[in-house]
């Protein structure tokens, strides 16, 4: 079995034997119900592999869709187009003005459509190249239009030029509103959604599918899908791990699957998941794709070391202001929190982690902001401490301990102690948990840190200046062991006391419980 692992191209990938799960239906119906799409989901995603998908169709590649849900479903002859497809990726505006790059990639559109490009400076380039095409096929065209925003997002760190390309990508869709008698069907595909106001202030019928049902699982691969079309090489996978099929599958699911619009229905990560299953490897793959070092440093910034857990409208998730950055629009719609519930009557989203990948690669990338150290500190740290706590090797932890806390600088530690305190254990402790299963939550409380190993189960209670006879006595009260009573493995209570004036581990107790 062939896996397209970053190939978008619907052809090469029918063509040249590349498996592809069949989402023409989820296509047909979602074009069937409308004529102006915008679609807003993370990067890796599939979203360039749509639009390809959606180029075949109008352009009438029968041949392409044998065997598929839409063959015999498409009218190839009706609904044949002429296709604009405007890539934003492969426009050249990192190196000249954004209006320039603009007029050269339809100046290559025109020409692969078989017109004249746009000529002279006072001609809208968009509109003389739908007028060109309605005259030379007599038809109205196919608008696609893929990575819109990618001329802002690379510029989140120059808020001038963000503006000026955000000005300029209004301008050019300024056109579309009153185009109707040019074109047959508009779909505009992006990472972030900008406000209707910013960019598509008279584009009054846009559709957006970012929050809609009809999209929930247009992309990205379902457990449905996964089970129908993976069983085999996950099943190849868990003899090679000298493990059972379920378990290869309950721990896929762990590591990429997910990803939710609406609450219910989720959906793996297409491109994580097609690397695991060329490498057989569990990894981290979608992150090291694009580390977000500007949004990591903004959660710093803002204090935001734990964005999981909150609830929010659609019109908090659904609009990305570049001048007022808001760290959880931006993680849900760049994939890394997304939907776990939608309350309807409320009409609220509670955001999380989607998996193991994204949770504990974008804590690795937090902690070491705080640490203001290299990524390989971070996961070094935590994996030296989970060894220790193998050990049952408490002093080691202690001192791993003062030397995290060492490490910060005196003039961050000085300003904002307290916060440094409590994000670097909830960091720590949260990637501890993304590699032992920790669970926090009790009946009766939420226990600082309830880590369990293959022979030990601890529940770590940290106190700021205070006796750690407290912490002891609240691990007992409360009864945060307790659940584990039946459990044959060595339960042991931690309490640790730090100090803010020494930056370290005043004093720390230990009880087998």
């Amino acid at each position: 079995m062939k896996y397209p692992i970053g190939i978008q191209d619907f052809r090469r990938i029918r063509t040249e034997d590349y498996v592809y799960v069949d989402k023409t239906r989820h296509i047909y119906e979602m074009l069937e119900g409308g004529v102006y799409f915008f679609l807003s989901r993370p990067r890796r995603f599939g979203k360039s592999l749509l639009l390809s998908t959606m180029n075949e169709l109008y352009s009438g590649s029968r041949d392409l869709f044998e065997g598929l849900w839409i063959h015999d479903q498409w009218d190839w002859e009706a609904q044949r187009r002429p296709v604009i497809w405007l890539k934003f990726a492969t426009f050249q505006y990192k190196d000249y003005p954004l209006r320039d790059a603009i007029f050269a990639g339809l100046a290559k559109e025109a020409e692969r459509l078989g017109v004249s490009p746009p000529d002279g400076e006072m001609v809208h380039p968009l509109l003389d190249l739908l007028q060109k095409i309605n005259a030379h096929y007599g038809e109205k065209a196919v608008l696609l239009i893929d990575e819109y925003d990618k001329p802002i997002i690379d510029f989140l760190d120059d808020i001038a030029r963000a503006e000026s390309n955000r000005d300029t990508l209004k301008w050019l869709y300024s056109i579309l509103k009153d185009s109707d008698a040019l074109l047959e069907k508009i779909f505009i595909t992006g990472v972030s959604a900008f406000s209707k106001v910013s960019i598509f202030s008279d584009l009054n019928h846009l559709s957006n599918l970012t929050l809609h049902r009809n999209a929930y699982t247009l992309l990205g691969i379902t457990h449905a899908e996964v089970l129908a079309y993976f069983t085999e090489p996950l099943q190849v996978i868990a003899n090679e791990m000298g493990v059972s099929l379920a378990g290869v599958i309950d721990q896929t699911a762990r590591w990429y699957n997910g990803y939710s619009w609406g609450g219910k229905e989720r959906v793996y990560n297409p491109f994580s998941l097609l690397s695991f299953l060329g490498s057989r490897q569990f990894q981290n793959f979608w992150f090291q794709t694009g580390t977000p070092t500007f949004l990591v440093k903004e959660m710093r910034q803002q204090k935001l070391y734990n964005p999981s857990g909150r609830e929010f409208n659609s019109s908090d998730l659904s609009n990305f202001d570049f001048t007022r950055l808001n760290p959880i629009t931006v993680l849900f719609q760049t994939g890394y929190l997304t939907v776990t519930h939608y309350d309807a009557e409320l009409q609220l989203y509670s955001l999380d982690y989607p998996n193991k990948e994204v949770r504990s690669s974008l804590e690795q990338m937090l902690i070491n902001i705080y640490l203001d150290d290299h990524l390989e500190g971070a996961a070094s740290r935590v994996g030296n401490i989970l060894r220790a706590l193998r050990r049952k090797d408490l002093d080691t932890v202690i001192t791993i301990f003062n030397a995290t806390f060492a490490g910060i600088p005196a003039q961050l530690w000085q300003k904002d102690n307290e916060h440094f305190y409590h994000a670097l254990i909830h960091l720590t402790f949260s990637l501890l948990g993304a590699y032992v299963h920790s669970e926090v939550n009790t009946a009766n409380g939420r226990c600082d840190a309830l880590v369990e190993t293959a022979d030990h189960i601890y529940a770590f209670e940290f106190k700021l200046d205070k006796p750690v006879a407290e912490a002891m006595q609240q691990i007992r009260d409360r009864g945060y062991l307790a659940p584990y009573a039946d459990s044959p493995k060595q339960k042991i209570a931690v309490g640790i006391n730090f100090s803010k004036q020494k930056k370290a581990v005043a004093d720390w107790a230990a009880e087998e419980m």
